[in-house]
């Protein structure tokens, strides 16, 4: 539909021989001094105003944007395309596929259930570490993926051939963050003759990694992109900007991930939730764009929305390299240029807050044992080591347990007797999207791995190393460079391309070493080069996460352990028996430089992304189902349609207010949606894995949760079923039981627990403390939520993409009041829980505060005043609507 153009803003553009249609932001008073951001939000605005949704004031109000004001105008963003990978874009499908039905249902065309904005779906979360340390690593662990993920594969090609406007890049081609700056991000997008600029949501949250191209997106819960992709506006209020002065330049022996861990840390401290964040200043313009794109990667784990940086020559270069064609280089140039959205190093716009950092200062880091955002300095990490492990139980001295490595087992090969400790590093895998876009750290790393096998240095036998590349084209420059053999002697081969270890798909430990860590509890580590090492994310086996460089990946493997002082400590000895320091062996930046050069060329891109939705053979003789509706299958155990739209009808009920609820779970502080939406392995003796042992599922072949997404029966006996989740109703007890107040009390599984109260009508409640929902965008953590039946979750306060979803899933999100928590309030969990005032959203508005009624066990009361958080008009109209999907569907019927 055509805009209103309120602003005369529409005109045309000429490039070369080619005349587009623009909207020019110049019409509108005020768009000079934007941030770069909020250019692209107004062109937004400008493109697609229809007086009715998106109006005139709407477009004057972001013009003249108060950048020291407090967010309270409400917008409705039309993001050009949605990006998804295979853990959260499977469900996305499943429920595209129900809603056809659904429609149908309700007298409606099933057709009109089509993406209506670009969809593309990366399969790069599926791919498990099972084999590793040998050459065939890779082509065992695609076998083993193409064996448990047939069901998906095939659902997956059935939905390419199904909807229009939705493609599907095959596993073995990279990660999902990767392939879309490498390959599908625009940065200008032309559609009907439009030129406008490229943005996204992703169904991840490291979908900012885009950032880094100039291309504005974020990661959203899989049933907002559902939305999107079905032409529904992201609705939000203009945000506060915080421009972050990069100034400086690192100094040699820093990585990005130094850089970024402190940018981390920095933004983190000073908060950025639910905020904008713009990188500006001199030190921008000499910043690799792989060193952007790993910035921009780390948004959630700083908590904004956004990590943006603006367009400039380096963004052309990226474009040209990675081989995108010169006409489409010539239209972004073109186009920022002329919108006033080209960096100019010495501009600074108006921002809501400003940060600045002299990158000059950073040095060599990790973070860890649990947050991103817990930075240590490399040379104080063994130091913080010895504090942190007291946290695991470990009071003295490092306990030691004698292990003997069968060759059967070790991906090594051989036999080796060795003393396994608390603080060992069982896991250093260079993994994840953060990372393996980056040359310069994935080349630091592979020219380590060079000097540490030259000096004869080995990878300590309990470590299982991997390298899970970003996309073919690592592969293509290690093998250019010759460093590919050097990394296999240490163990770190090519076991696939996906997320792998930062995601929970580490795999399992070889025997002899998971055996040694239980017998005595051990406290041991994994290394990862990723973005989260959230508790319980990694490992079963491992408590304690660490993120850092590649180089350092491989520099802790040979260490071995956490108990380690790279300055004094040496990682072995040379044939001529003298020490060997990780300075020896750490490669100097400008050899670094120089392989990068002669290694990496726009060849490398444009061979592996000629035809990056072709797949391999296995991908290609998948049997694919045809038709518009899918034929579920009835005995399927990955592919299942779920129930939100049972029983639905055209006009919504009335919304009532909550009545005798119970509390299924009281929560502390941080507990993310890596502790709420299931993730990792299923356990044998979990509600997930009895429920495939009664469907007739083999042990081996349960498949992890993300890989079962599409099967809400397995989804929901895994929501809040983390091992490391701490249910403040149960005392010193970890992972998903509470207490069932229809039994006396009695500990069982949560899931459990929800049937019985569902059973029996009784409403559900959560109580939660400080950033509730911190994390990856995980639908399921809300989905789950309301199908165990949670009407209301009461936390001091939201991450912001689990609070929308909420929303999206018909659970009300309460906060409590400044200064108040469940504590201060006496809450213990035990009580009953009433919430009125809730009626009043039938009426259009949105109240305030409601108020909360809690009824002891003896029977007396008290109440409280918590804060409604939802936040504008359009999540209203979800809640109203049961979810975001029941809305859509009825919009379009």
């Amino acid at each position: 539909m055509a805009s209103t153009n309120s602003f005369d803003a529409h005109g045309t553009l000429e490039v070369g021989e080619q005349s587009y249609e623009i909207y020019r932001l110049a019409a509108v008073e005020g768009s000079e001094s934007l941030p770069y951001s909020l250019k692209v939000l107004l062109e937004n605005l400008l493109r697609t105003e229809d007086g009715a949704n998106i109006t005139a004031e709407h477009i004057r109000a972001l013009g003249s944007w108060d950048e020291n004001a407090e967010p309270d105008t409400e917008i409705q963003f039309t993001p050009a395309r949605v990006i998804m990978q295979d853990f959260t874009g499977v469900p996305c499908v499943v429920d595209l596929a129900t809603m056809r039905e659904a429609v149908a249902d309700l007298g409606g065309d099933p057709s009109k259930i089509n993406p209506l904005a670009p969809a593309e779906l990366v399969i790069d979360h599926s791919v498990q570490i099972d084999v590793f340390g040998r050459s065939d690593a890779f082509e065992r662990n695609v076998e083993f993926e193409y064996g448990r993920n047939k069901e998906r594969y095939q659902f997956l090609r059935w939905g390419q051939t199904a909807f229009d406007d939705f493609k599907v890049v095959p596993p073995g081609t990279g990660i999902v963050h990767q392939v879309n700056i490498e390959r599908l991000a625009r940065v200008t997008m032309v559609r009907d003759g439009v030129a406008y600029p490229d943005t996204c949501v992703g169904t991840d949250s490291h979908t900012t990694m885009v950032n880094g191209l100039g291309v504005l997106g974020w990661g959203v819960g899989g049933i907002e992109a559902e939305a999107a992709m079905l032409g529904q506006p992201v609705s939000m209020l203009i945000p506060r900007v915080v421009g972050f002065k990069l100034t400086g330049a690192a100094r040699a022996g820093v990585t990005a991930t130094d850089v970024v861990l402190t940018i981390t840390e920095k933004l983190r401290q000073h908060g950025v939730v639910g905020k904008f964040v713009e990188f500006y200043g001199e030190g921008v313009a000499a910043l690799p764009l792989a060193n952007r794109a790993t910035i921009g990667n780390m948004s959630p784990e700083f908590g904004s929305t956004c990590a943006i940086f603006p367009i400039d020559d380096i963004t052309l270069d990226y474009l040209r390299l990675t081989g995108r064609d010169e006409e489409q280089v010539a239209l972004v140039e073109a186009y920022a240029k002329e919108q006033g959205m080209w960096l100019d190093p010495a501009n600074e716009p108006r921002f809501s807050e400003k940060l600045e950092l002299d990158l000059s200062t950073v040095v060599p880091s990790i973070a860890g044992p649990k947050r991103p955002q817990d930075r240590i300095a490399l040379s104080e990490s063994k130091q913080q080591f010895a504090l942190d492990v007291k946290n695991y139980g470990v009071d003295g001295e490092l306990r030691s347990v004698p292990v003997q490595a069968g060759g059967e087992d070790t991906g090594r090969g051989g036999t080796s007797s060795f003393d396994l400790k608390d603080g060992a590093v069982v896991i250093a895998s260079i993994t994840s999207c953060t990372n393996t876009s980056n040359p310069s750290v994935m080349m630091a790393a592979a020219l380590l791995a060079k000097n540490a096998v030259e000096r004869g240095l080995t990878v300590k036998p309990w470590v299982k190393t991997s390298m899970a590349p970003g996309s073919k084209v690592v592969t293509g420059y290690y093998e250019a460079a010759g460093l590919w053999p050097y990394l296999d002697k240490l163990g770190f081969n090519l076991v696939g391309y996906g997320c792998a270890t930062c995601i929970g798909n580490s795999g399992p430990l070889p025997a002899y070493v998971s055996s040694a860590i239980q017998a005595e509890d051990l406290s041991v580590a994994a290394v990862l080069s990723g973005n989260r090492n959230f508790e319980g994310r990694i490992n079963p086996d491992v408590k304690m996460n660490y993120l850092a460089s590649p180089p350092l990946c491989i520099a802790y493997a040979l260490a071995g352990t956490m108990d380690f002082d790279f300055d004094t400590d040496p990682l072995g000895q040379d044939e001529a028996g003298n020490d060997v320091f990780l300075a020896d062996i750490w490669p100097a930046p400008q050899e670094v430089e120089s392989v990068i050069a002669s290694s990496i060329t726009r060849d490398l891109f444009t061979a592996d992304y000629a035809d990056v939705f072709a797949g391999d053979e296995r991908w290609q003789s998948l049997p694919t189902p045809e038709g518009d509706t899918f034929a579920w299958d009835p005995a399927s155990t990955y592919v299942r349609k779920p129930t939100y739209f049972d029983g639905m009808q055209m006009d919504p009920a009335p919304v009532t207010d909550i009545t005798g609820a119970r509390v299924l779970a009281k929560l502390g502080d941080s507990v993310t949606t890596d502790h709420i939406s299931p993730a990792g392995s299923i356990k044998a003796d979990s509600p997930a894995g009895k429920y495939l042992a009664d469907k007739g599922v083999d042990r081996k072949d349960f498949n992890s949760y993300g890989s079962r997404r599409g099967n809400h029966e397995v989804m929901i006996r895994g929501t809040f079923a983390n091992i490391r989740l701490k249910n403040l109703l149960l005392d010193g007890v970890e992972g998903g039981f509470t207490r069932n107040f229809l039994a006396g009390g009695e500990q069982t599984t949560i899931y459990d627990a929800s049937a019985a109260y569902q059973a029996a009508g009784i409403p559900l409640v959560v109580l939660a403390g400080k950033e509730y929902g911190s994390g990856s965008s995980r639908d399921w953590a809300a989905k789950g939520t309301a199908l165990l039946g949670v009407k209301a979750v009461i936390a001091e306060s939201y991450e912001r993409i689990h609070r929308s979803n909420l929303i999206g899933m018909g659970v009300l999100p309460l906060q409590y009041a400044k200064g108040s928590n469940a504590e201060s309030l006496g809450l213990t969990g035990t009580e009953t829980f009433s919430v009125s005032g809730v009626t009043a959203l039938n009426d259009g508005g949105i109240p305030r505060t409601l108020t909360v009624t809690v009824t002891r066990e003896d029977g007396s009361q008290t109440s409280f005043d918590a804060v409604l958080r939802i936040d504008t008009p359009g999540e209203a109209d979800y809640y109203r609507n049961g979810g975001i999907l029941q809305y859509v569907l009825r919009s379009l019927v």
